[in-house]
């Protein structure tokens, strides 16, 4: 897990994270993070983990965007 700020943005890149670590992961970075919103969670190319997200931020009722594929842009708790 890398978390870097880029253009004023912080980001989590989720490469090299497990799909089990996943869930907490981006919750907990979410949380941290959340006087900073938007933020940015790069998933990668991999569909299992972008479904993940997903399904996370759902379960959490955080409202996000898809800019583009493998990417997950946080827009508000």
């Amino acid at each position: 897990m890398n978390v870097f700020e880029e253009k004023g943005i912080t980001h989590l890149d989720l490469h090299g994270v497990r799909h089990n670590e996943a869930f907490v992961e981006v919750i907990d970075f979410i949380y941290q993070h959340q006087s900073e919103i938007p933020l940015i969670i790069i998933c990668g190319n991999s569909n299992k983990m972008i479904e993940i997200v997903e399904r996370s931020l759902n379960s959490n009722s955080i409202m996000f965007s898809k800019p583009r594929f493998g990417i997950i842009r946080i827009e508000k708790i």
